[in-house]
């Protein structure tokens, strides 16, 4: 599935099964919440923290679909097509970082 028909499908879940989207800033603290519950499972599984006895450890894949799932009701919302969007911000990227990241001792081996 394309970036472009994930914003369409869900827009479409949204509108039957959801009903209606929520407030952009009821989205945007949404968003907030499932960001955090990604880094909690990456704490745990990838950093120095453990995992409580009685935690369920979750699913990292569950997660970064949550995030996403958010992300794309709000691109909806405020009319922002992803695809276009990713695409210029790579773009951006590409040529400010052209030679940035090569020059970085601390990224070399």
């Amino acid at each position: 599935m394309t970036i472009k028909e994930a914003q369409q499908i869900i827009d479409q879940w949204i509108n039957t099964t959801g009903v209606r989207y929520f407030s952009e800033l009821t989205n945007m603290a949404i968003l907030t919440e499932e960001v955090g519950e990604l880094a909690r499972i990456m704490a745990r599984t990838y950093g120095d923290q453990s995992f409580k006895q009685e935690e369920d450890p979750g699913q990292l894949s569950d997660e970064m679909a949550d995030v996403l799932f958010v992300l794309f009701c709000i691109a909806n919302q405020t009319g922002v097509d992803l695809t276009e969007a990713l695409k210029a911000n790579l773009e951006k990227k590409t040529s400010r970082d052209a030679l940035r990241h090569k020059k970085n001792p601390k990224l070399r081996g």
